[in-house]
């Protein structure tokens, strides 16, 4: 386990969450502020194997965790923390049916007291301008807006907010 929540357990992906992980990665409404494309089964097995290995890797700077339900251990989500020591960014994604329960609120906070722990001095975010209910969560969680501009991959409005811990 990585760290937990009162509803949450963030931990290393694995390979069983891949009906999961394919749920996710799979849903246009999921990515359609994040990359847009949406992915065949085969891409996502290949993703998560390379998600997975970069877990034994020396020096990785491109974390991403499985977020899974405590009552009944169900992958409901993944977290992203893509450190360079700079703008060490966090990200989050969940499954449609799970969205609208407090449950990235709950996660972001917890990230943020997690990257306390580790020393992580600041915390960034990108949100498409589009992506209301993100761009809420992280306002409310103190982070200020430092940066607006067109995304480069989507060509939309996009906002970069930050965080000091």
């Amino acid at each position: 386990m990585i760290f937990e929540t009162e509803r949450l357990l963030i931990r290393k992906l694995n390979f069983n969450d891949l009906k999961g992980f394919h749920s996710l990665e799979s849903n246009p409404n999921v990515l359609k502020f994040a990359t847009g494309n949406v992915k065949s089964f085969e891409e996502n097995k290949n993703e998560l194997k390379d998600l997975i290995r970069r877990y034994q890797l020396s020096y990785n700077d491109f974390w991403i965790y499985a977020v899974v339900l405590k009552e009944n251990n169900n992958f409901i989500g993944t977290v992203a923390l893509v450190k360079d020591g700079i703008d060490d960014e966090i990200g989050y994604r969940f499954i449609e049916a799970y969205w609208k329960n407090g449950f990235a609120t709950e996660l972001c906070n917890g990230l943020i007291a997690y990257c306390k722990q580790l020393g992580i001095p600041k915390l960034v975010g990108y949100v498409v301008d589009e992506n209301i209910a993100s761009a809420k969560i992280l306002k409310r969680l103190n982070f200020k807006v430092v940066k607006q501009f067109i995304s480069e991959n989507m060509q939309l409005p996009e906002t970069k907010y930050e965080l000091f811990l």
